[in-house]
């Protein structure tokens, strides 16, 4: 282990600058406009793997965003390991609020800063560090496999799975685009919810009518949106939608005042829902109302609206059906219409929860690669948010092991404004993915 540790401490300082030089790189997926970026972040992998003596990387395209698969071959009697990870991420919003700009990497008392650093150039650069530890030829087969559209639901990933099944085939796979438990004390993502989300409009009138002359007969659309979102939750906060399922709570303790601080949430708003914590956020459903399209406040006029959008999106609990809870929030939002208003709804997309096992001697060896590195032993964590693709290799390799790893933490703000990465963390995993590699060599 020690010499292991020192390899990988002597290509950190490189592999950091990478993982700067790929924060740079403003590879938004959802926007066609950064097509050349995302572009960009895969040719540059690529080239990496190359210059590492990679004898087979290849940049890939089904339909979707470019995709990097790279092989580097199996000793002789020796397992294959598949590292995943994605290249896209997500819009950086109003750069006004962010402390330092979004695409330039910036380190400020032991993190660093920057939209992608943590989902999930930095588990890039992970697998990147980990590989250049052993020079490029690791004790065991490995598959790199980064993405280039997870952000916007990995759309080609069933076709990229279909067409290079052979290719992709593994005895494990590493996947590291979760959360760790806290800065310094790893996580297994063993339970993760799935997602249904869509639009629903409704309908009034046929055109706009003076408010004046009809209001307090006529319903506004706007008003009536309202009130037909208000159904989709009880009074406590609890998903109210019949045919929508919750499992049992986990075991681990998720205290409440740890929730509000990393949730920034205000001062005297309360927490909506019932159970405990880690239930409410990782075995129960969810359901948020993302945006509604209506008249802009500085277009109004004393007008009664006569139609209004809105974009919902449910969490599902591991074990449920994605399809048939996203069919029942549906059924619910067209049957509960208040004053007979005309409403339609539909699914824009769906994406499978997931329950994944740590069991067998692959987890095992994780275990204890996990704890060497980080010094106490990992956490077994469900998530909130959704990673279908996990649900995907399942059934794609139902033989395989598959781990969910990570370089995030509750501080790092993926998604959001000033998204960072605890470096001494992200230190750490290339460590304990370098060690499970050496682990695993039979």
């Amino acid at each position: 282990m020690t010499d292991l540790r020192a390899a990988v401490d002597a290509v950190l300082p490189a592999t950091l600058e990478d993982l700067k030089k790929l924060i740079a790189i403003p590879s938004v997926s959802s926007q066609a406009d950064h097509d050349a970026d995302v572009q960009a972040t895969a040719d540059q992998i690529a080239e990496w793997l190359r210059e590492l003596g990679c004898p087979d990387v290849k940049v890939i395209e089904e339909g979707g965003k470019p995709a990097v698969i790279a092989h580097f071959p199996a000793p002789e009697g020796q397992p294959t390991v598949c590292l995943y990870a994605h290249h896209d991420v997500q819009p950086a919003g109003d750069p006004v609020l962010w402390t330092t700009p979004a695409f330039e990497a910036t380190e400020h008392d032991g993190r660093l800063y920057g939209r992608g650093s943590s989902d999930d150039k930095g588990g890039v650069a992970v697998h990147l560090a980990a590989l250049r530890a052993f020079a490029g030829k690791p004790p065991v087969g490995v598959t790199l496999f980064i993405e280039g559209e997870e952000e916007i639901g990995s759309p080609s990933l069933p076709t990229i799975l279909e067409r290079h099944h052979d290719e992709l085939a593994a005895d494990a796979f590493i996947i590291a685009d979760s959360t760790n438990w806290e800065v310094g004390r790893p996580a297994f993502t063993n339970q993760l919810r799935g997602l249904a989300d869509g639009i629903v409009e409704v309908k009034t009138i046929r055109s706009g009518v003076h408010s004046g002359s009809y209001g307090g007969a006529v319903p506004d659309a706007l008003t009536v949106l309202c009130k037909l979102l208000a159904t989709l939750t009880d009074e406590a906060g609890n998903v109210a939608v019949e045919g929508v399922q919750s499992f049992p709570a986990p075991e681990l303790d998720y205290p409440e005042d740890r929730l509000r601080q990393e949730a920034g949430l205000l001062d005297g708003v309360e927490l909506i829902g019932e159970g405990s914590v880690a239930q409410r956020l990782w075995t129960k459903p969810s359901i948020s109302v993302l945006a509604i399209d209506t008249t802009r406040i500085a277009d109004a006029s004393n007008t009664i609206i006569p139609s209004a959008t809105a974009k919902w999106s449910l969490r599902v609990a591991p074990g449920d059906d994605p399809r048939a809870a996203g069919d029942a929030v549906v059924r619910h939002l067209e049957s509960h219409a208040p004053w007979g208003a005309h409403v339609s709804a539909s699914i824009e997309q769906c994406g499978w929860p997931g329950q994944v096992p740590f069991e067998g001697p692959i987890s095992a060896a994780a275990f204890d690669a996990f704890r060497g590195a980080w010094g106490v032993d990992p956490v077994f964590i469900g998530c909130g948010g959704s990673i279908p693709m996990i649900a995907e290799f399942q059934q794609a390799f139902p033989g395989a092991t598959v781990l969910v790893t990570a370089v995030t933490d509750p501080h790092s703000a993926m998604h959001g404004v000033d998204e960072s990465l605890d470096l001494g963390d992200w230190a750490k995993c290339a460590l304990a993915e370098a060690d499970l590699l050496s682990r695993l060599a039979r």
